[in-house]
């Protein structure tokens, strides 16, 4: 079956809801009227690993993290 799961999470300590994550990958991340940033999938299937990976590499205060 390939890699495992990837998970996603957020240091909503240092999350700034700049939207930059929800931009590049709607389908995982989402800035919600309330200026809050949430996780739609912490496990988003393989086919979004790239959009997944540029969003955190666009986050301006490094707050999503990826793991295997």
């Amino acid at each position: 079956q390939g890699r495992p799961l990837m998970k996603v999470s957020v240091d909503f300590d240092v999350c700034a809801s700049t939207g930059a994550c929800m931009q590049v990958c709607p389908e995982v991340f989402e800035v919600r009227s309330d200026g809050y940033l949430y996780i739609l999938q912490e496990n988003p299937s393989e086919d979004l690993r790239e959009k997944v990976m540029q969003a955190q590499d666009l986050c301006p205060t490094a707050a999503i993290s990826v793991t295997e």
